[in-house]
């Protein structure tokens, strides 16, 4: 039995992986959970089946040859919004920031299991995406003018390009305004109740998301570290 989109057609997951034994291991696997799966070898591949396939998810080696998975991330979301989980041999914390920087939503170190990675893949899929009313207006805060049913942010006259998670998790906070959220509460709303992982994830998130829209993370003006909670919208003072 495949897994659907919401179109109903197979969700289509993008394999990039040069080491062969995971690869096969990786690719059999989420063919028999039913994805339509393509694979590459190399990151230059990789770009050329993304254009080709326009995948729901790519499961994404950091070290490939000829392109590195950090290029191929930040080449990938110029031209598309799919879910990226950026694979790493190393525990290093480096690789796991620059990553997540360049518009990855999730990291797993290897080894790992391969059905870890699936119910991954199938937290991403079933993630809630705001529950936005069509009446729903605009929200003002300072110079920031955010449409929850266009998911469009502008500062003043200039669109901010965001993710997909940088979205959400604006539209989370400024949904309640002043409200602190717990950063279990943001991986709750924006990941999925099924997600696990670190919730330093959220930090990332958000420091990537302060840099886009201005604000200056020793004094913010939009996003609000409160202390031993999480975050909230500054409101504007």
């Amino acid at each position: 039995m495949s897994v659907a989109a919401s179109d109903g057609a197979s969700v289509r997951v993008l394999v990039v992986e040069d080491a062969p034994e995971f690869l096969a291991v990786v690719v059999s696997l989420l063919r028999q959970e039913g994805f339509g799966v393509e694979q590459a070898t190399d990151g230059e591949a990789a770009i050329e089946i993304a254009r080709t396939i326009s995948p729901e998810v790519v499961v994404l080696d950091l070290n490939l040859p000829k392109i590195d998975g950090i290029e191929v991330c930040r080449r990938l979301r110029t031209f598309s919004d799919a879910y990226v989980i950026m694979l790493t041999a190393k525990a290093d914390e480096v690789d796991k920031l620059i990553g997540l920087s360049v518009g990855a939503d999730d990291y797993m170190t290897k080894p790992f299991s391969p059905r870890e990675l699936v119910a991954r893949i199938r937290a991403m899929l079933r993630r809630p995406r705001g529950g936005v009313s069509e009446g729903e207006s605009i929200r003002r805060i300072g110079e920031l003018r955010i449409d929850p049913l266009a998911r469009e942010v502008f500062r003043g006259d200039e669109q901010i390009e965001l993710t997909r998670i940088e979205f959400d998790l604006l539209d989370v906070l400024s949904s309640n305004p002043r409200m602190a959220f717990s950063r279990e509460k943001l991986l709750e709303r924006v990941w999925g109740s099924d997600w696990f992982g670190d919730d330093h994830v959220v930090d990332v998130h958000v420091s990537n998301l302060r840099k886009k829209i201005g604000d200056d993370p020793s004094s913010p003006h939009y996003i609000r570290t409160v202390r031993g909670v999480g975050y909230r919208m500054g409101g504007g003072s």
